[in-house]
């Protein structure tokens, strides 16, 4: 049903505008003084260095459950550096299947394509949807997104991938982590950010191995050279610091420190379950808003693949001729208030809005911006009007 409302501002603001989609919010306990314990100044090589990292790498997979025998480890670059790492590192050695229905699923097929010029089967989707996964080959190598940060379309589960896959699944996973049920068996090497659901600084990522993945590191050699910060093995074995925290390049103490605190306040409010219920509040709120008004939408046609982390929205209203400027022009109304920032859809991505919803972020929040997200449609629809 349509509920347009006259373009009358609303009384209360969030508390927190921040609806980035990375980097995301901090943690609603969070204040500068919450690092003041990060061992800046010192060695990432001295015993205060080593023990920090090695016990977020624990903590790590102790939050996300990871099994027994995985290998969890720091690496550079973000979630795009462990992706490109696991990428020049393990493909090559079998056929290779890319999965795209967003923007950075299209460029990892770019880079295996063009860069490590693999012939690659590639199974793309438009945005808002999904390919279909039981037409994937995996006994090939698969690469492919979790959760579309720029379309806001998930993978809803992992029933498509075979327990007895000959090849290996590689997962950037940045914003699903966290917030999202990950299957570990299903998934060989798994990437994300800190900077996404946990609300961290950007810059580092984390590189998640199965054994099934240590075993083709160790096994297989790929024809073309590896930069240093790509190189996992030496002498054919797998550097194994790296998963104690003895990374390949000088991390920041104090982003680590700040991705401790994230993550003593995950284990405060009671860890996965708790994180991922957060994430969905977030999202249906915004899934009622959507259904009971006639204007607006979420990207994702499928119900079941819709992300609790990166909402992504599309205008539905016939009077808007130029969608791409009617969002832009609703997102910069709702920043210029103060309650909602950095909200426009991504660059490469249909017109329309993005606003995160992971744990970090509050449902209050979400509750007290929608009501200016009524606002700014009526006054842009009202402005539309005028000029016609």
């Amino acid at each position: 049903m349509s509920t347009t409302q006259p373009a009358t501002r609303p009384d209360q603001k969030p508390m927190n505008p921040r609806f980035s989609s990375g980097p995301c919010t901090k943690p609603p306990t969070w204040t500068p003084e919450a690092l003041s314990d990060a061992p800046v100044g010192r060695s990432h090589r001295a015993a205060v260095g080593k023990d920090l990292l090695k016990s977020v790498i624990d903590r790590t997979a102790e939050i996300l459950g990871v099994p027994e025998g995985y290998k969890v480890g720091i690496v550079p670059a973000s979630d795009t550096g462990a992706v490109e790492m696991a990428m020049w590192s393990m493909l090559g050695a079998r056929p290779v299947t890319m999965l795209a229905w967003e923007s950075f699923g299209a460029g990892w097929v770019t880079d295996v394509v063009k860069q490590l010029k693999l012939d690659a089967t590639t199974m793309t989707a438009d945005y808002g949807d999904l390919p279909d996964l039981t037409a994937v080959d995996w006994n090939t190598d698969v690469v492919f997104t979790w959760n579309g940060t720029t379309s806001g379309v998930r993978v809803p589960n992992g029933d498509a991938i075979p327990a007895d896959r000959d090849g290996l699944t590689i997962c950037d996973a940045t914003s699903a982590a966290f917030a999202q049920d990950l299957p570990w068996d299903k998934l060989d090497v798994t990437t994300f950010s800190w900077q996404k659901v946990m609300g961290g600084e950007g810059a580092h990522g984390m590189l998640i191995l199965s054994p099934r993945a240590v075993e083709r590191l160790e096994s297989y050699t790929p024809a073309w050279p590896l930069p240093k910060i790509f190189r996992l093995t030496k002498g054919g074995k797998l550097i194994d610091g790296i998963f104690r925290g003895e990374t390949i390049n000088t991390p920041s103490m104090l982003c680590v420190e700040d991705y401790k605190v994230a993550l003593d306040w995950a284990d405060s409010i009671g860890g996965l379950p708790a994180l991922q219920a957060r994430a969905n509040a977030n999202a249906q709120a915004i899934f009622d808003f959507c259904e009971a008004r006639d204007w607006i939408d979420n990207l994702a046609s499928d119900p079941a693949t819709r992300s609790n982390t990166s909402v992504c929205l599309k205008f539905t209203d016939p009077r808007i001729t130029d969608g791409a400027a009617f969002a832009k022009a609703v997102a910069k109304r709702m920043e210029a208030e103060g309650v909602a920032l950095d909200i426009g859809a991504y660059r490469d991505a249909p017109a329309g809005l993005r606003i995160w919803c992971g744990a970090t972020v509050e449902t209050s929040d979400i509750e007290a911006m929608l009501p200016w997200l009524d606002w700014a449609f009526a006054a842009e629809i009202e402005a539309l009007a005028e000029a016609a």
